[in-house]
């Protein structure tokens, strides 16, 4: 049967890997129909329209969605903490001071960039500036594409951007920028992405929901396996990148599993409580709403490797 698959640009999402068809992948029981979208939002929109049986989300968009009614669950973890604040080498950042209120406090008459409306590193961005106390004092922009974000930063549009370990190190290659504060110390167990799917699509296809979800477990075992090999299969499939920025974007934040352990649910419901409190969404979601792993239980077993990181392969 032919499932549509709802993914991101984003390298370290083992879609790119399951496209490639990367050395030892068995050959599933099912045709794919890949679809690509610029953020999560987009994606959970298209949910909404019944365009998508599963896809990769950031859990942010999701709850949005499941908020205003969009039926769907996450069925899997993939990556946690995805989100880094890149700014220009001159601006001050970790480890010269671990303050990130400091750190935030020198774009004061500023624009930072950041991904659509309601994407995680939206919402993460949101929430510093409310606790920080600077809306108002620092400006976003939000972009349809990554890609958008690093041409502002090179032209002077913006000063920061929050978003990918992808968009940190474009930053660093083509913008004179640095990560100012690690990814690990922003959010810690941030839900990066999950694999989601549309719950009467779960509901009829559990079978083949388990064999995507075992194709995209083994995915997550082999970056962190070899991920020299994964970046080099990545940069040849996505053909605009090496080998190097792959392997190096892999390495901002290195933590890759399918499981959804307790660290990924706490943490998405923390979300849930400022999103709730940033006027994201009017009502509260319960993790029940938002979660079924049955299907990742059956696949994974028992413990998780996010805190593995992975092989330092070259």
């Amino acid at each position: 049967m032919k499932i549509r698959i709802g993914h991101l640009s984003t390298f370290y999402h083992t879609a790119i890997l399951l496209m490639a068809g990367y050395p030892g992948e068995e050959e599933p029981g099912f045709e794919a129909e890949w679809r690509l979208f610029g953020t999560g939002p987009a994606i959970v929109n298209a949910f909404e329209k019944g365009e998508l049986d599963i896809a990769y989300v950031g859990l942010p968009p999701a709850v949005i969605g499941i908020a205003r009614g969009v039926r769907i669950k996450c069925i899997a973890g993939g990556h946690v903490e995805g989100t880094v604040i890149s700014g220009k080498s001159v601006h001050k950042g970790f480890p010269a001071t671990s303050d990130l209120a400091e750190i935030l406090e020198q774009y004061k008459g500023l624009r930072i960039g950041v991904p659509g409306k309601g994407s995680i590193h939206d919402v993460i961005l949101s929430d510093c500036l409310h606790r920080f106390d600077l809306n108002g004092e620092v400006g976003v922009v939000n972009f349809r594409w990554a890609d958008m974000a690093l041409e502002a930063m090179v032209k002077g549009e913006v000063s920061a951007v929050f978003g990918t370990p992808a968009l940190a190190v474009a930053v660093q290659r083509y913008a004179d920028g640095k990560i100012l504060y690690p990814p690990s110390r922003l959010w810690p167990d941030n839900p990066s992405y999950g694999i989601l799917a549309d719950t009467g699509f779960l509901e009829r296809h559990r079978g083949v929901l388990l064999e995507f979800l075992s194709a995209h477990e083994k995915a997550t075992a082999f970056i962190r396996s070899d991920p020299g090999r994964a970046a080099g299969i990545i940069a040849r499939f996505v053909g605009i990148v090496d080998r190097d920025f792959v392997l190096d974007t892999l390495r901002v934040s290195p933590r890759y599993c399918a499981q959804l352990t307790q660290g990924y649910t706490v943490c998405t419901m923390a979300f849930v409580a400022a999103q709730k409190a940033l006027g994201y969404i009017g009502r509260d979601v319960s993790r029940d709403e938002i979660f079924d792993v049955s299907l990742i239980r059956v696949i994974h077993g028992e413990g998780d490797h996010y805190d593995d990181g992975i092989c330092s392969g070259k």
